[in-house]
């Protein structure tokens, strides 16, 4: 595989409280000169996380580290993908998970998680459909209403 990084699913089992705890407090501890693993791990465990404003802090920080660290975007890419997934930016989830596939077509956490953003996609499109046909129906049903009042009059 080339990668020990957990498959896509375990995106759903968040850290204990006190797991993230101790994350956050290295974190916080490093201040302003926190290292780039320090923030690493500490936002993969925001991201994992059933916080949306967790998991949007996550997002944030891997991206100032897929900005200013080169040499660090490969392992960010998975992430990045994973924490836009859970937020339901499927878009964003796609392009940062196909740039990772684009270099490694073999990585099964990858091909997992556009497995699952494909069928969030899917769905979402599914239920959009289904909607703007209940709207349509329902302005159908109007104007023929509006319309048979109109020639009564």
């Amino acid at each position: 595989m080339g990668s020990n990084l957990p498959y896509a699913a375990d995106a759903d089992s968040p850290l204990k409280p006190d797991e993230l705890a101790v994350l956050r407090a290295q974190y916080e501890k490093e201040g302003p000169y926190v290292g780039v693993q320090t923030k690493f791990n500490y936002a993969w465990g925001l991201i994992k996380s059933s916080s949306r404003g967790e998991q949007q802090e996550g997002v944030r920080l891997l991206s100032e580290i897929f900005r200013n660290e080169p040499n660090r975007r490969r392992e960010c890419l998975y992430y990045l993908a994973l924490g836009n997934y859970k937020l339901g930016n499927y878009q964003e989830a796609r392009r940062y998970n196909d740039l990772l596939l684009d270099h490694e077509p073999a990585n099964l956490q990858a091909s997992s998680l556009r497995g699952l953003i494909d069928d969030k996609v899917a769905k979402d499109g599914l239920m959009g459909v289904a909607i703007l046909s209940g709207v349509a129906i329902a302005a159908a049903g109007v104007g023929a209403m509006i319309f048979k009042g109109t020639r009564r009059r």
